[in-house]
């Protein structure tokens, strides 16, 4: 099930500061973590869909780079925003 328009504005003001704020690093990263979780919810079922894999494996090498800029640019809003979402142990 894509993410709703709702869901959006809601991951958007929680991370983002506002749900107008779309191009924040933390409502991006945010948003790219819940895709992911839905679509890796999917490949558990279907584990022969290669084009969703690939697009999983995008996904999260894309989330990578945004969490690598973020650590260099804000330390603390990193720590804050893994601890929230709980990405890194």
């Amino acid at each position: 099930m894509p993410l709703t328009k709702e869901k959006n504005a809601s991951i958007f003001s929680n991370f983002g500061g506002n749900e107008k704020n779309t191009g924040s690093i933390e409502g991006q990263v945010a948003l790219m973590t819940e895709r992911i979780s839905l679509i890796s919810s999917h490949m558990q079922k279907n584990k022969k869909d290669f084009g969703s894999n690939r697009g999983l494996v995008q996904l999260v090498s894309k989330r990578k780079r945004l969490l690598t800029y973020l650590q260099k640019t804000n330390l603390t809003g990193y720590r804050q925003l893994i601890e929230k979402l709980g990405l890194r142990k």
